[in-house]
């Protein structure tokens, strides 16, 4: 486990002291009963010279580190000098020496266990003059000060005598504040933390940068949530509390890890242990991946080594199961693709896995993500966690009603028409659907890929922006995402703002085939947009041009499903043609039973769509977007908005999700759906925030304060701590 970092009640000298000791020539030996005189007797004098060691006044575990070496009080000429430094081997570790000025050599380097041996030479005699001598490199193992590093001397003078030092030392010299350290208390502590919160999101051209600049520790200029994260794992996290697994977030896992108190293995037996306990109840995933342990033993291993890959170093993720993963099969929820061991992955299940996520478990769905009960052949009915009488909402129902019973740390959905958003409004979690072009297609299962996107699916906003960072970005296999380029910025925590509200301007939609009807669901509206105005935000009522055209439009997958399923299954980059036992919508349909019986009138509607070569596909696919992004933008514009708000579904579980869905699929504009509370049956509602194209960032800012100022989310009491875990 990580040291305590301390606060430094002194200083252990480093540098001694050195006492010439003069030899004495009598002529004759002394009589060995004889006392000697006062003037045989050895003669203490002043030191001669004293060693300084200058370095940081803490050290970070992991963190490199140099001590500056020099002489102060030295007189004569000095050509040579043999350097002796030892150190504690379980504080420090050497790396390496070079000299810090131009007229001293290394003439040779001994490096043991503990110790470090350096001889030096001057020409011209100057050692005691030089100032700064040499620059010695550690690494530091625990966070610690330089009290386990010490050193001698023994000078070679011109004239051929040595000079030894003596036990006597110098203070160490403190070089500058340690990295971290804000209010410059020469510790590291939860005070620098609430001054990089005070400060947080600020860049380099900020007129208090100076104060923070310390504590920019990925140094791209600003204070962004990963340097939190990083100055969390500096502060003493051991508050004598065991770690808390129920509703844990990446930051505080990080930092658990980084303090010792948790590794990626036993965070993934925690989840599995809360799977095998209560998922036989909810039912809401398919497969649990047989190498997660495994998989988290080496990351362990690998953050030991070289410490973590970024802040999803280690974070177990449950997936929907229409993500091509390599050693899970990949159904879609149908028994028909039971077999489908996929050739590769899913472009966004290849960035998690880069970024050292582990592929915990493949949630269920709705079969083939059709419907939004999340119902499937393969994997049955999920259930929802707040009442397990009813479905969680769909399709990305398995990953709603995992997340929200804490199966894992975050996950990911797909959304068509409101698959990502509806379940996350039903399960009290956050819901993103990115902009279309955000994030790639590639390797996923298709509904219809005019509609389809992929997003990330967690229980707070901070979550969902560090998994939209680690899965979003340009594909070249997915043409779409060419768009994003240029309009992704830096990172999506960026936006993670409390105070985000404060001067924004909001639309809250009026008309009731948005909204619906429901009295309980308006009046957690309403007060929600209430809380957005005490946060600084205006509020204004407004109406959706054209809604009525806008809302008598079709879904597309009703269109694209078979020619899109069809190129999927015969794609050899995806599938394995010699694995998989059917190779079209229409081999399924003929198998007579390999998919869930409700389905079939459905599928073969679909598989009798015999082109898109129409001019009714042809005018949907040119007028509905269209009409809908003009529509929002100009309600935008006229309006002066950052977003619109709206109830994500009309009801809660149990009752119809409502049209509010179809508004971000038919204009491929993003939303995010977060918790807004509870109506009297006990049952969660989300409020969903659209805006403009690319503008993922803002909606992360704005849902993220009204969390902050509301934090709505409880966790479902079906599915407790598990007891002493």
């Amino acid at each position: 486990m990580i040291k305590p970092i301390t606060k430094l009640a002194s200083l252990v000298m480093l540098s001694t002291s050195l006492l010439f000791t003069p030899i004495l020539d009598t002529g004759a030996y002394a009589s060995g009963t004889s006392t000697p005189t006062a003037l045989e007797q050895p003669q203490a004098q002043d030191p001669k010279a004293l060693v300084q060691l200058s370095g940081p006044a803490l050290t970070s575990v992991g963190n490199s580190f140099d001590v500056t070496v020099s002489l102060t009080g030295a007189t004569g000429d000095a050509t040579a000098g043999k350097f002796i430094f030892e150190y504690d081997p379980t504080q420090f570790e050497y790396l390496s020496a070079t000299s810090a000025n131009s007229a001293v050599n290394i003439a040779g380097i001994n490096a043991e266990s503990g110790k470090v041996t350096i001889v030096t030479t001057d020409t011209k005699g100057s050692l005691t003059t030089a100032g700064s001598l040499l620059t010695l490199t550690f690494k530091a193992n625990t966070a610690s000060d330089l009290s386990g590093i010490t050193g001698t001397v023994e000078l070679g003078i011109d004239d051929g005598s040595t000079v030894q030092t003596p036990e006597e030392s110098l203070a160490v010299q403190i070089t500058g504040a340690a990295e971290g350290d804000l209010n410059n208390n020469s510790v590291i502590d939860v005070g620098d933390l609430s001054v990089l919160i005070k400060y947080f999101g600020i860049a380099s051209d900020d007129s208090n940068w100076t104060k923070v600049a310390n504590g920019d520790f990925n140094k791209n200029n600003t204070i962004d949530v990963q340097d939190l994260a990083t100055l969390g794992k500096k502060v003493l996290y051991d508050n004598g509390q065991p770690f808390e697994l129920m509703e844990a977030d990446i930051m505080s896992i990080q930092n658990a890890m980084a303090a010792g108190k948790l590794t990626s293995e036993q965070l993934v037996q925690m989840y599995l242990d809360r799977i095998n306990e209560y998922d036989d109840t909810i039912n809401s995933l398919i497969t649990v991946n047989p190498d997660a342990l495994a998989t988290a033993k080496a990351l362990d291993e690998e953050r030991k080594e070289q410490g973590p890959r970024g802040l999803m170093h280690g974070i177990p993720i449950i997936v929907k199961d229409n993500y091509d993963t390599l050693g899970m099969p990949t159904s879609a929820g149908c028994t028909c693709l039971k077999d489908n061991q996929t050739v590769s992955d899913a472009f966004m299940i290849k960035k998690l896995k880069d970024a050292g996520a582990i592929i915990l478990a493949k949630a269920n769905l709705s079969e083939f993500a059709i419907n939004t009960d999340t119902n499937s052949s393969l994997g049955g009915q999920t259930w929802n966690p707040y009442n397990i009488k009813l479905n969680p909402g769909g399709s990305s129902g398995g990953t709603g009603a995992s997340l929200a019973s804490n199966f894992g740390v975050a996950g990911l959905g797909t959304d068509t028409g409101g698959s990502i958003r509806i379940p996350s409004s039903w399960n009290s979690i956050v819901g993103i659907r990115p902009t279309i072009g955000l994030t790639s297609r590639d390797g996923i299962i298709p509904l219809a890929l005019s509609q389809d996107v992929g997003g990330p699916m967690a229980r707070n906003v901070s979550d969902a922006a560090i998994l939209l960072d680690a899965v979003s970005g340009y594909d070249p296999n997915d043409i779409a995402t060419a768009g994003s380029v240029g309009r992704k910025p830096v990172s999506y925590t960026r936006f993670l703002d409390k105070n985000g509200l404060k001067g924004a301007r909001i639309g809250l939609v009026m008309d009731s085939s948005v909204t619906g009807s429901n009295q309980e669901v308006l009046a957690l509206l309403n007060q929600a947009a209430q809380d957005m105005r005490d946060q600084g935000a205006t509020v204004v009522g407004v109406n959706i041009p054209n809604i009525a055209d806008i809302l008598k439009y079709p879904s597309l997958s009703g269109y694209e499903f078979k020619f899109n399923l069809n190129d999927y299954l015969s794609n050899t980059r995806f599938v394995d043609p010699n694995v998989v036992r059917y190779h079209s919508l229409q081999d399924i349909i003929n198998s007579g039973t390999d998919f869930l019986s409700v389905l079939k009138s459905t599928l073969t509607t679909r598989n009798s769509v015999e082109s898109l070569d129409t001019q009714e596909y042809k005018d949907i696919v040119l007028f509905r977007p269209r009409t809908t992004q003009q529509s929002l933008l100009r309600l935008m514009a006229d309006n002066n908005l950052d977003a619109i708000l709206y109830p994500s579904t009309s009801g809660p579980a149990g009752s119809s999700s409502g049209n509010a869905n179809r508004l971000s699929p038919f204009s491929g504009f993003p939303a995010i759906s977060v918790p807004a509370g509870y109506v009297s049956s006990g049952l969660p509602v989300g409020i969903e925030l659209l805006g403009r194209p690319y503008e993922e960032g803002e909606l992360i800012k704005l849902g993220y304060a009204y969390e902050q100022a509301t934090h709505h989310r409880e966790a479902p009491t079906s599915v407790p701590a598990l007891t002493g875990k």
